[in-house]
């Protein structure tokens, strides 16, 4: 089965959880027996291989989330990344190209496009490699999977089928309608878009060529910015008179607001938590290293990260996403192929960031213009490299960095270190890679 995991977001809607680099599939909130928490990504690429343990994954994203990705998911993870964000369609068109000409899968393999981030069942990735069968069989040049509503929602778009039956073709589509015009729809027969879709890959690429002028992957990378931001259901779907769907009556849950997300907690709070007798109906994640002590309160969420505290009501949190998007600091946490930083304190002329490095991983070799820094090595061993010289580090060591020093760092054992940086003009966009 070749499967594209389609994985975006702008972190808005489960801030302070979620950030411009961490969307809300990145989020570690699933208990596992050793103690552990899975991200919603961990989670569906676990249960992908549960179905096809050789399924060939493909995750298309945006440049900012490749270290996120390859953080939680291994570096061997393939990924189409994006230069820039277009929106699905040109996505979609970028990665079916990835797959033929990068890849070599051939014009008639079916492919299945899904979203990284529902909250489903096994057996949803099982109906979603039955979807692939139904598309290479040729049952209709598009496939879709409609979800069995459970109620009228005013939140999805709506497949109309001609029949009830398991899979059958599609008459048109509905935008998102009200309650009352749902429950019609869904007498009618009429199933959520899950944005779950199969097709062969020949069949993506033709019309990518009747639509965009590019020669292959590589042409297609190179001018990605010049396309337009448009939707693969506007530019294709919605055109296309040889279109199927499949009927998923399964578990299935869009986790997009914190009211959603917390229907599914398996546990009323995660991290240093305490909530009294008389709390009720109430949802706390702690990801600092302080206590939070929750008395009295009822039908709330409250969270606590890096990135800031959100105490709300659980129904007002769903339009949480305009007050986010007046909030002007910069990241403060963040996932990286080789560990993670969490910035913990700012000052005008000084930035101090813990850092951990995974063992066995390391920064580019880098230099600063208009900054100095120190490190102290407060935990694990490894090695650094300074203007050519390497030496070995352990815990206490302190490393001092002056403006214009070739630095790198390397774990052999899980390494935390804190960084303090110190200059009049600290910006990420001061740094010179020199590998």
């Amino acid at each position: 089965m070749h499967i594209v995991l389609l994985s975006g977001g702008s972190g808005k809607r489960l801030w302070p959880l979620s950030n411009d680099i961490r969307s809300k599939q990145f989020i570690p909130l699933f208990p596992q027996v050793d103690g552990s928490y899975l991200s919603m990504a961990q989670r569906v690429y676990r249960q992908i291989r549960k179905v096809d343990q050789s399924a060939d994954i493909t995750v298309a994203t945006s440049k900012s989330q490749v270290s996120t990705l390859k953080n939680q998911l291994g570096d061997s993870v393939d990924i189409s990344v994006e230069p820039c964000r277009r929106d699905t369609f040109p996505a979609i068109v970028l990665v079916s190209a990835y797959l033929h000409d990068v890849k070599g899968v051939g014009m008639d393999e079916a492919v299945a496009v899904c979203p990284v981030d529902p909250y489903v069942s096994t057996d949803y990735y099982k109906a979603v490699e039955h979807l692939t069968e139904l598309a290479a069989q040729g049952t209709a040049d598009l496939m879709l999977m409609g979800i069995e509503p459970t109620y009228p929602s005013e939140k999805y778009g709506y497949i109309m089928p001609t029949s009830k039956n398991e899979v059958s073709k599609v008459v048109t589509f509905k935008e998102k309608p009200t309650a009352v015009k749902a429950a019609e729809y869904i007498e009618q027969g009429a199933l959520w878009n899950s944005g779950v879709f199969a097709y062969r890959l020949g069949y993506v690429l033709e019309k990518a060529h009747e639509l965009l002028d590019f020669r292959g992957y590589a042409d297609l990378y190179e001018n990605y910015g010049n396309l337009t931001k448009i939707s693969f259901d506007y530019a294709v779907v919605e055109k296309e008179s040889s279109i199927g769907v499949l009927r998923y009556a399964g578990e299935w849950k869009d986790l997009g607001t914190w009211n959603m997300l917390t229907e599914i907690m398996h546990e009323p709070s995660i991290g240093d938590v305490t909530i009294d007798e008389t709390t009720c109906d109430t949802h706390v994640v702690n990801e600092m290293d302080v206590p939070i002590l929750v008395m009295g309160a009822k039908n709330l969420v409250v969270a606590a990260s890096p990135e800031g505290i959100l105490v709300a009501d659980k129904g007002a949190s769903s339009y949480i996403k305009p007050y986010v998007e007046n909030l002007t600091q910069q990241v403060r946490f963040a996932e990286k192929s080789w560990g993670r930083f969490q910035i913990i304190d700012v000052e005008d002329d000084s930035l101090t960031i813990k850092v951990t490095l995974n063992a066995g991983h390391g920064m580019n070799y880098h230099s600063h213009i208009h900054r100095h820094e120190i490190w102290n090595i407060v935990s694990g061993a490894g090695k650094v490299l300074l203007d050519g010289k390497e030496q070995t580090v352990k815990a206490g060591d302190i490393i001092e960095l002056p403006i214009g020093c070739k630095h790198k760092v390397m774990a052999d054992t899980r390494m935390t270190i804190i960084e303090v940086q110190m200059g009049e003009a600290i910006s990420k966009e001061d740094k010179i890679k020199w590998e």
